[in-house]
């Protein structure tokens, strides 16, 4: 085997030494953020109409990035991995509007709600650039 070639597999293989560590991290990270989400909405006052709603939406929606994110793992094929990744973005974009409006209608302060929203955006912006990866869409 010549050195050239030795060297493309280690790199082949730090390559996807990388890429996994890379899934198993933003993995983490979606967890986090669900957990942080679920914690703030426990301020919200669950004994009004628009509170119970607010928590039931941005509950279901964010727990949806990670189940759907996670499914994706799990993907028989490349269509179901685009699939599942889509629909993670999905969730992740429905769950951006319950926290504008929460932090919009003053439910919870706007500095926690703000810094929520700056981690979903780069989730977001993850799962999009993922995407356009998948689809060829990318240079």
């Amino acid at each position: 085997m010549s050195g050239n070639s030795y060297n493309n597999k280690i790199e082949k293989v730090k390559m996807k030494n990388d890429k996994e560590n890379f899934k198993i991290e933003f993995k983490r990270r979606i967890y986090k953020f669900i957990l942080q989400l679920i914690k703030i909405t426990e301020l919200l006052e669950d004994k009004k109409t628009v509170d119970r709603i607010f928590i039931s939406q941005i509950i279901r929606s964010v727990t949806s990035i990670g189940a759907n994110y996670i499914e994706a793992q799990a993907a028989s094929s490349k269509k179901d991995f685009i699939n599942f990744i889509h629909h993670s973005l999905k969730s992740a974009n429905e769950t951006k509007f319950w926290l504008a409006l929460i932090r919009d209608t003053n439910k919870l302060p706007k500095e926690k709600v703000n810094e929520l929203l700056s981690e979903l955006i780069e989730i977001s912006n993850i799962l999009g650039a993922s995407l356009l990866t998948l689809k060829g869409k990318r240079n």
